[in-house]
């Protein structure tokens, strides 16, 4: 059968990137999750892959491609049921793009290349402690002094917050309001940057922190984009940003589907197998229900983006539909599993605890109602 959206080219890369998730990351990801890390040389190996650079322009080592190639690679990322490594190895996806968007010529030859070689870590500071998705609201602040910019604040929940080697941050320049929103990248060794580690329910193998600037001083010409531009930068970021969150949300209820499926085959209750029991069957049937309809819209919205439209509203309800769809299938999965999904070491157990980031992150599922809400005059 004949896909509407993926051709040959896609579904070659779809396979390339399979087998280096089954070999690279998918026999370590228990182990990887457990350790609350992974190995900085899985970064190289993604980007030999050209999973690093997809999206980015070749001149800087990027791979171009259209956004199709990126859901192929989101949701491939999603199969070892590992949200962790998949948001920390990928965290230049929301890092980078300002640069390559906005940037000078000179700030993105100076780091765009070594970030899509895998050398260096990118990662997005936008979130306060006291601001969550209230951006137009931040308040960490960046003086203008002479050639540079003294920077104070905080920002915290930072995927890649401990490791990352370059920082694009959300900082005041002007007044009150979006108009006086900027985007900085800092460097990680800059004399009063310090950055403290944070424990979290799920997404255990990314390194997650709390970042303080206390009056860290960075040369203009580290600017992205024009001052008072940043929100708007910041703006353009998310919508990616949610398109790819939904992605992988929805492949990681099919991953629950599948993991249920099979271990309902295989477990037997009174005298038959799991999946023999009615209540069974329909669970199932339920989970694929929901996560075929949300590929159907993932893959309708992103054809639509294709095509040069930008359709926010749907956007954030398909963010919406995938975390929820994420939080049932992962529910019914780990009932299923019964008191083995309750182990540590399962793909489902690990999806469950995985489940609140994605309806928090990237805009909550309230914020994304209101924002949709808007788009449509309500």
């Amino acid at each position: 059968m004949t896909h509407p959206f993926y051709t040959a080219e896609h579904e070659a890369f779809r396979d390339q990137v399979r087998r280096f998730v089954a070999k690279e990351i998918e026999p370590f990801a228990h182990q990887w999750d457990e350790a609350g890390e992974f190995p900085r040389e899985l970064f190289g190996k993604a980007a030999d892959l050209g999973l690093i650079g997809l999206g980015f322009p070749e001149a800087y080592g990027g791979v171009t491609g259209d956004r199709f190639l990126w859901i192929i690679a989101t949701q491939e990322l999603a199969r070892p049921g590992a949200g962790g490594i998949s948001a920390s190895l990928m965290s230049h996806a929301i890092g980078a793009p300002p640069i390559a968007n906005a940037g000078s010529e000179e700030l993105k030859a100076r780091v765009l290349p070594a970030i899509l070689s895998g050398e260096k870590i990118s990662a997005l500071a936008i979130t306060e402690p006291g601001g969550g998705s209230d951006v137009a609201g931040l308040v960490t602040t960046a003086r203008r002094e002479g050639d540079h910019y003294v920077v104070k604040g905080e920002k915290t929940f930072i995927t890649s917050g401990m490791r990352a080697d370059y920082y694009t941050v959300a900082v005041r320049t002007g007044g009150p309001g979006a108009a006086g929103v900027s985007l900085l990248l800092i460097e990680r060794d800059r004399a009063g940057f310090t950055r403290t580690p944070l424990k979290k329910m799920g997404w255990w193998a990314s390194d997650t922190a709390t970042l303080r600037f206390d009056d860290v001083r960075v040369p203009v010409a580290n600017l992205i984009g024009a001052e008072g531009q940043g929100f708007k930068i910041i703006m353009r970021n998310f919508n990616h940003e949610r398109l790819t969150m939904a992605a992988g949300c929805i492949a990681a209820s099919r991953v629950c589907l599948e993991e249920a499926t099979a271990y309902a085959r295989e477990r037997r209750t009174f005298g038959r197998a799991l999946v023999e029991h009615q209540v069974i069957r329909h669970k199932l049937v339920d989970m694929a229900q929901k996560v075929e309809a949300g590929q159907a819209m993932l893959e309708m919205l992103t054809w639509r983006l294709e095509q040069g439209e930008s359709p926010v509203a749907e956007l954030c309800m398909l963010k919406n539909h995938a975390t929820q769809t994420m939080a049932f299938c992962a529910s019914e999965a780990v009932q299923i599993f019964g008191g083995a999904g309750f182990m540590r070491g399962a793909k489902v157990e690990r999806i469950y605890r995985e489940v609140k980031v994605n309806a928090i992150g990237g805009g909550t599922e309230e914020i994304m109602k209101d924002l949709a809400a808007r788009q449509m005059g309500l």
